[in-house]
């Protein structure tokens, strides 16, 4: 995945909100982790994966995809914040033990130390895991990149109709 891309995109869309909404003043570091929080709750909830007392099925993969690239916006926002877009990233995606559930768990917390560090290993790791995660879900790096640029047009769109 190419990483500088997805955080040149991201900034610019970053500006462009900060900007029209005149927050360019504004701390957003904790209201970016509780949008993480809430993209990655919606994220579960389209798996289904812990619903163990429905039979219904997950939804389609495209929703989940581009409920998994909500979240994937909202942390290279917060490596932005932190200045964290111009680093190398070295991610060890290497596949993840235990199931999505669990997964998902470990993102959680990932995110919580983070939030707490603001550090940039901690970042890291919550990246790691998250991309993780993507692995159990069935997605490549390609199909999160296309998905990535598609909702990031669906963004700027929603600015300019005001959403």
């Amino acid at each position: 995945m190419e990483l500088s891309k997805l955080f040149q995109m991201q900034k610019a869309l970053d500006q462009h909100i900060e900007e029209k909404h005149m927050l360019q003043n504004e701390d957003l570091f904790d209201r970016k982790v509780l949008a993480l929080l809430v993209e990655i709750g919606e994220l579960a909830n389209e798996t289904r994966c812990f619903k163990f007392w429905s039979v219904k099925p997950s939804s389609s993969k495209e929703v989940v995809l581009e409920e998994f690239v909500d979240g994937i916006h909202f942390i290279l926002s917060l490596g932005i914040e932190c200045g964290f877009d111009q680093e190398t990233y070295g991610l060890n995606v290497a596949e993840s033990i235990g199931n999505v559930t669990e997964q998902f768990l470990v993102v959680y917390e990932s995110i919580s130390q983070f939030q707490k560090s603001k550090a940039f290993a901690d970042y890291v790791k919550l990246f790691e895991s998250y991309l993780k995660l993507s692995t159990l879900l069935g997605f490549t790096n390609e199909e999160i990149e296309k998905a990535y640029f598609a909702k990031n047009e669906v963004n700027y769109q929603r600015q300019q109709n005001n959403y």
